[in-house]
């Protein structure tokens, strides 16, 4: 499956938009229940999925983005926010992380894939340099996890 940049564009920017919501909604559930180590670290990746997102509608100035209905996007992988069955409000700090972390790691999968699989000079480019960007995301996480008592 092969996008055009405006596709690959508006897909990225979906994608950081819906792990940014889904990250809030953590942050809030996780605020509701007194969890406040873990809201803060859902705060954290809210905003990074934000300055990613910022960063790649930069990027799509002068390009006109079609406005895809949700159900016209195509992934060609996993996307970046991972199932609501993974976590619950009991959650501890190193579950967030390993769960942030595994969306990352999609994130940079999905990216990886695109750049691997198009023909576009330029998208293959742009996807590669986005895995990247993920990459630095889950090798910070990684750290954080090393540093966080295992339950």
């Amino acid at each position: 499956m092969s996008y055009t940049m405006p596709e690959f564009l508006a897909h990225a920017i979906a994608m950081e938009r819906e792990a940014a919501e889904r990250y809030l909604e953590l942050a809030d559930m996780m605020e509701a229940h007194n969890n406040l180590e873990v809201a803060s670290l859902f705060r954290d990746m809210v905003r990074y999925s934000n300055m990613h997102g910022d960063s790649i509608v930069e990027r799509a100035a002068g390009h006109e983005l079609p406005r895809l209905k949700s159900w016209q996007y195509r992934w060609v992988a996993p996307t970046e926010v991972g199932d609501e069955d993974a976590f619950d409000y009991t959650m501890n700090a190193w579950q967030a992380l390993e769960y942030a972390r595994e969306n990352e790691a999609r994130a940079m999968n999905f990216y990886r894939t695109v750049s691997e699989t198009s023909t576009d000079p330029e998208i293959k480019t742009l996807a590669m340099e986005f895995a990247t960007e993920e990459a630095d995301h889950t090798m910070a996480l990684d750290k954080m996890i090393a540093q966080t008592q295992r339950p």
